[in-house]
Protein backbone atom coordinates (compact mmCIF):
# COMPACT_ATOMS: atom_id res chain seq x y z
CA UNK A 1 0.00 0.00 0.00
CA UNK A 2 0.97 3.66 -0.55
CA UNK A 3 1.14 5.97 2.15
CA UNK A 4 1.41 9.96 2.18
CA UNK A 5 3.02 11.56 5.26
CA UNK A 6 2.77 15.01 5.81
CA UNK A 7 4.76 16.38 8.45
CA UNK A 8 3.75 19.69 10.21
CA UNK A 9 5.64 22.13 11.50
CA UNK A 10 5.09 24.92 14.65
CA UNK A 11 5.50 28.38 12.28
CA UNK A 12 6.00 30.44 15.53
CA UNK A 13 9.28 28.37 16.47
CA UNK A 14 10.45 27.94 13.44
CA UNK A 15 10.32 32.13 12.40
CA UNK A 16 12.12 32.21 16.42
CA UNK A 17 14.92 30.06 15.03
CA UNK A 18 18.14 31.78 15.14
CA UNK A 19 21.29 31.15 12.34
CA UNK A 20 22.87 28.62 14.90
CA UNK A 21 19.64 26.91 16.00
CA UNK A 22 19.19 26.44 12.08
CA UNK A 23 22.63 24.77 11.96
CA UNK A 24 21.79 22.57 14.74
CA UNK A 25 18.50 21.42 13.33
CA UNK A 26 20.04 20.36 9.91
CA UNK A 27 22.44 18.06 12.11
CA UNK A 28 19.86 16.84 14.17
CA UNK A 29 17.84 15.93 10.86
CA UNK A 30 20.67 13.73 9.20
CA UNK A 31 20.63 10.63 11.02
CA UNK A 32 16.77 10.47 10.84
CA UNK A 33 16.96 11.26 6.82
CA UNK A 34 19.12 8.76 6.68
CA UNK A 35 17.29 5.85 8.70
CA UNK A 36 14.40 6.80 6.69
CA UNK A 37 16.06 6.07 3.03
CA UNK A 38 17.65 2.97 3.74
CA UNK A 39 14.20 2.28 5.61
CA UNK A 40 13.36 0.82 1.76
CA UNK A 41 10.09 2.40 1.97
CA UNK A 42 10.72 5.74 1.08
CA UNK A 43 9.47 6.56 -2.83
CA UNK A 44 9.48 10.23 -2.40
CA UNK A 45 10.28 13.03 -0.57
CA UNK A 46 10.33 16.89 -0.89
CA UNK A 47 10.54 20.06 0.98
CA UNK A 48 7.93 22.72 0.52
CA UNK A 49 8.36 26.41 0.53
CA UNK A 50 6.89 28.59 3.11
CA UNK A 51 2.87 28.50 2.78
CA UNK A 52 2.81 32.58 2.33
CA UNK A 53 4.07 31.34 -1.55
CA UNK A 54 1.14 29.27 -1.86
CA UNK A 55 -1.40 29.76 -4.67
CA UNK A 56 -4.72 28.06 -4.25
CA UNK A 57 -7.20 26.68 -7.20
CA UNK A 58 -10.64 26.61 -6.36
CA UNK A 59 -13.73 25.73 -8.64
CA UNK A 60 -15.59 29.12 -9.99
CA UNK A 61 -18.52 30.00 -11.98
CA UNK A 62 -16.60 30.11 -15.42
CA UNK A 63 -13.50 28.49 -14.84
CA UNK A 64 -11.16 27.86 -12.08
CA UNK A 65 -10.16 30.63 -9.67
CA UNK A 66 -6.67 30.75 -8.49
CA UNK A 67 -5.73 32.77 -5.05
CA UNK A 68 -2.75 34.09 -3.36
CA UNK A 69 -1.98 32.08 0.04
CA UNK A 70 -2.28 28.56 1.50
CA UNK A 71 -5.84 26.92 1.05
CA UNK A 72 -6.25 27.03 5.06
CA UNK A 73 -4.18 29.23 7.18
CA UNK A 74 -2.45 27.56 10.27
CA UNK A 75 -0.24 27.96 12.79
CA UNK A 76 1.16 24.74 11.85
CA UNK A 77 1.79 24.44 8.30
CA UNK A 78 2.95 21.26 5.92
CA UNK A 79 6.45 21.76 5.75
CA UNK A 80 7.66 18.44 4.06
CA UNK A 81 5.78 15.43 2.13
CA UNK A 82 6.85 12.22 2.14
CA UNK A 83 5.64 8.83 0.44
CA UNK A 84 6.64 5.86 1.58
CA UNK A 85 5.46 2.07 0.74
CA UNK A 86 4.18 -0.15 3.86
CA UNK A 87 2.01 -2.94 4.06
CA UNK A 88 -0.30 -1.23 6.44
CA UNK A 89 -0.78 1.99 8.31
CA UNK A 90 1.45 0.51 11.38
CA UNK A 91 4.45 -0.68 9.28
CA UNK A 92 3.74 3.06 7.40
CA UNK A 93 3.57 5.06 10.99
CA UNK A 94 7.16 2.75 12.08
CA UNK A 95 8.36 4.24 8.79
CA UNK A 96 6.64 7.53 8.98
CA UNK A 97 8.89 7.55 12.94
CA UNK A 98 12.21 7.36 11.54
CA UNK A 99 11.58 10.99 9.54
CA UNK A 100 13.12 13.81 11.07
CA UNK A 101 10.02 15.25 12.12
CA UNK A 102 9.20 12.59 14.63
CA UNK A 103 12.51 13.97 16.41
CA UNK A 104 13.04 17.38 16.14
CA UNK A 105 10.27 19.15 18.28
CA UNK A 106 12.41 21.07 20.53
CA UNK A 107 12.72 22.66 17.08
CA UNK A 108 10.01 22.88 15.70
CA UNK A 109 7.50 21.30 17.38
CA UNK A 110 4.71 19.90 15.05
CA UNK A 111 4.62 15.94 13.75
CA UNK A 112 3.65 13.57 11.17
CA UNK A 113 0.30 12.70 9.37
CA UNK A 114 0.00 9.03 8.10
CA UNK A 115 -2.72 8.32 5.47
CA UNK A 116 -3.41 5.79 3.16
CA UNK A 117 -3.19 6.49 -0.75
CA UNK A 118 -7.11 4.99 -1.68
CA UNK A 119 -5.01 5.68 -5.61
CA UNK A 120 -2.01 6.20 -6.62
CA UNK A 121 -0.46 6.44 -9.71
CA UNK A 122 3.26 7.86 -10.21
CA UNK A 123 3.93 9.51 -13.44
Amino acid sequence: MTFLCLCYYDQTMFDALKPDDLAALEEACKPHDEALRNSGRLFAQASLAFPQTARTVRPGKNAPSVTGGPYTASNEPIGVFFIVEAQDMDEAAQVASKHPGAHVGNFLGGGIEVRACDFFQAG
